[in-house]
């Protein structure tokens, strides 16, 4: 039997936490195992619990969701955190995906949506509301001249195989089955990735890959 997903929930609004977590109780495989209306107190709650997913507003007192995320991925750069807002700005979502959060969804989804979210983000993929997505690439692609070859040349074949894969938005366990690895071998070539590439998350990784043409597996 799959352990739950553990999910702490952010958000000042009370009622909407309510309703998240009845939504979520009737989930067999999510658990809401936290929840802070500010950002704070959810960075504590996430230091101490340490779950699968953090569902994070933007919006909050004492501390915003931008500074909240920030603070949590300095101390945890790899806790998966979705913001869940109703921000529909293009500079909080490139801001947010810059710091390193793992999707930008829009309180207007609706529930099966908000759910298959959850379950892809704890498995390691990117998650964006369908009017999102638009905004993001239209935010931060923009034409550029072909990577200098000394950095791509940095990267070892596998390491540019497995860009490629991140750019098609695959998570590790997706690659790992694609490439007959294990999923923790994948996991070190995409920290090694980041680190020669001087990037912080996965979306920047995506984005220059796309920037720079690294080819895409065919499917």
């Amino acid at each position: 039997m799959n352990p739950k997903i553990s999910i702490i929930l952010i958000d000042d609004h009370t009622l909407f936490r309510s309703g998240i977590k009845a939504l979520l109780a009737r989930q067999a495989d999510c658990e809401v195992v936290g929840e802070a209306a500010d950002g704070l107190s959810g960075v504590k709650l996430v230091e101490q619990h340490k779950p699968d997913v953090v569902l994070l507003d933007l919006d909050m007192p004492v501390m915003n969701g931008r500074e909240a995320l920030a603070q949590i991925l300095s101390s945890q750069p790899q806790q998966t955190v979705v913001m869940l807002t109703v921000s529909e700005d293009s500079e909080d979502l490139t801001e947010c995906m810059r710091l390193g959060a793992r999707g930008f969804l829009l309180k207007n989804i609706n529930a099966d949506f908000l759910v298959d979210a959850i379950k892809k983000a704890a498995n390691g993929d990117n998650v964006f509301s369908p009017e999102m997505t638009a905004r993001l690439v239209q935010s931060l692609i923009q034409p550029q001249a072909a990577a200098p070859t000394s950095v791509l040349d940095s990267l070892t074949p596998r390491e540019l195989e497995i860009l490629g894969h991140l750019a098609a938005g695959h998570s590790n366990k997706i690659i790992a089955r694609k490439l007959d690895l294990a999923e923790s071998t994948i996991k070190v070539h995409v920290q090694n990735i980041l680190r020669k590439l001087e990037l912080s998350s996965r979306v920047q990784a995506a984005v220059f890959a796309v920037q720079h043409k690294v080819p895409q597996p065919q499917d």
